[in-house]
């Protein structure tokens, strides 16, 4: 090779080199721009505005057991406060105590999602509302009678006059509900602290962690200040349940799920939509251990195997996880006097 052609080859690896760097800070730069410490606030509708009265409302809906058909089951009994707004279970308990066939999500930040369940098919918290309270399977009840159950009883009756300025509606109630979720957002996470300049908020490890999550790629589907982009992943953990491709009704959506928030994620065990990892180190573990598997149907995993980086990256990935967890808000339930018992009225 000539002296021309050799320095030819020198400058083309040196721009080729510079330009790898370029892109790779520019790809992480744009991930960490994707990054936000999570907003106070979630926001909420237009038709369905909160107001103190509303979120009140909501509040005692979601603890109450007279929405479900036998007075037994209110949103909190899956949706423990004390469990980070989960049941601790693998799989949710429903009506008559039977085991339901998914993992129940938590609803901290729940409003910071674009679409609600596992498999998406509620567009709205004010849809995703009401789903649990019908459903034969969970809380069993009718609406037409819930709407009769809650009008007799004067403190809803007041209530929802002064929320809505109207009368007990199925309607309105699934806004009430909404709208408390929408308040249960965690705070001051030791992730959040960093994001907004305190480098000493986290350990050496987790900072660690942070790039090498962002470096795997697990910041393609958990990015935005809720660590999910709303997308449906087809993971491999199990093809039993055909989940998002039974709502749509296509091909490529089976075995699909939507990528959870990881806000909180070390208070939310067991993990995956069929509660079937134990432990965040089971769930790190998974995409490093994972084979190229196909679905039924020949259908490819939405991600590629981590099994090429080293497996001493999962105690690292795991402490950045556990540095997303925040302060939960402060519930306090009360329920309204029963028609039979007017308490204080």
């Amino acid at each position: 090779m000539t002296p021309t052609r050799i320095l030819k080859a020198c400058f083309l690896a040196g721009w080729l080199a510079a330009l790898a760097v370029v892109s790779s800070t520019l790809a992480q730069t744009s991930s960490q721009r994707k990054m936000a410490p999570l907003p106070a606030v979630a926001p909420s509708p237009a038709d369905n505005p909160a107001t103190p009265e509303k979120i009140a409302l909501g509040k005692q809906l979601f603890f109450d057991p007279r929405l479900s058909r036998d007075n037994q089951m209110s949103c909190a009994t899956c949706h423990m406060p004390e469990k980070a707004f989960t049941d601790g279970l693998p799989k949710a308990k429903g009506a008559d105590g039977r085991e339901l066939p998914r993992n129940t999500p938590t609803l901290l930040n729940v409003g910071f999602y674009e679409n609600y369940f596992w498999d998406g098919r509620a567009g709205s918290l004010e849809d995703q509302a009401l789903t649990p309270i019908q459903s034969p399977d969970e809380m069993n009840q009718d609406l037409g009678e819930l709407e009769k159950e809650l009008s007799v009883i004067p403190g809803y009756a007041t209530q929802f006059q002064s929320a809505f300025g109207g009368p007990v509606t199925r309607d309105n109630i699934a806004k009430a509900i909404a709208a408390f979720q929408r308040t249960l957002v965690s705070r001051s996470s030791s992730f959040d602290r960093y994001l907004a300049g305190d480098e000493s908020a986290l350990s050496d490890n987790a900072r660690e962690g942070w790039e090498i999550f962002q470096q795997a790629g697990c910041i393609r589907c958990h990015s935005g200040p809720n660590f999910s982009d709303s997308g449906f992943y087809r993971l491999g953990v199990s093809f039993q349940d055909k989940g998002r491709g039974a709502v749509t009704g296509n091909k490529q959506d089976l075995y699909t799920f939507r990528a959870p928030g990881l806000r909180d994620v070390k208070k939310t065990a067991p993990y995956m939509h069929d509660g079937s990892l134990a432990t965040l180190t089971d769930v790190v573990e998974f995409y490093y251990r994972s084979t190229s598997i196909r679905a039924p149907g020949g259908l490819p995993l939405s991600f590629e195997s981590l099994n090429y980086r080293s497996f001493s990256e999962i105690a690292l990935v795991v402490s950045f996880l556990e540095s997303l967890s925040g302060e939960p808000p402060d519930i306090a339930p009360q329920l309204p006097p029963d028609k039979e018992n007017r308490g204080g009225e």
